[in-house]
């Protein structure tokens, strides 16, 4: 089973910030699914190389590829228009599950602006840019996940 971890983040990509979203994610991925192997990449705020990445993952086998960063209000922000982009079919109830989650602790979630869906039989997540944002956000639908990503390569299983 292969899984991506896609940062966008100019300043981290410039090397102006330690990305530390990034491998929290991917530690929560490992918890998870011990076995997979899990690809990362960093890249600047660039809608074209991000769609261009996400296509290449999902071309390559990834089952989930995760996006961190990229989906406020900022003006380089454009993690879920590259997404929507590459996407075939969204998954709308995963970003309103991680929306709502986070909400209850901090309202400014509600302004996320992330987008979830499949390529394929990629599921692609986008989650926020900070460790915080990232980790609870992910932990809210990892539940989830497991049953979508098997579903979505095809197994008709139930957890």
């Amino acid at each position: 089973m292969r899984l991506a971890v896609i940062t966008v983040s100019d300043r981290c990509s410039k090397g102006e910030m330690t990305d530390t979203a990034g491998p929290a994610v991917v530690d929560l991925l490992r918890q998870t699914w011990p076995g997979a192997a899990t690809d990362t990449a960093l890249l600047p705020d660039d809608e074209n190389a991000i769609a261009a990445l996400l296509e290449q993952f999902a071309a390559s086998g990834a089952v989930l590829v995760l996006t961190v960063g990229g989906t406020g209000f900022g003006p380089r922000d454009r993690t879920p228009e590259a997404t929507r982009r590459v996407l075939d079919r969204e998954a709308p109830g995963l970003a309103e599950a991680m929306r709502a989650s986070g909400a209850q602790k901090n309202p400014y979630a509600w302004l996320s602006r992330a987008v979830a869906g499949l390529r394929g039989g990629t599921l692609i997540v986008n989650l926020p840019g900070s460790q915080r944002g990232a980790t609870e956000s992910l932990a809210a639908i990892l539940p989830l996940l497991r049953h979508a990503v098997e579903v979505a390569g095809g197994s008709q299983s139930h957890p």
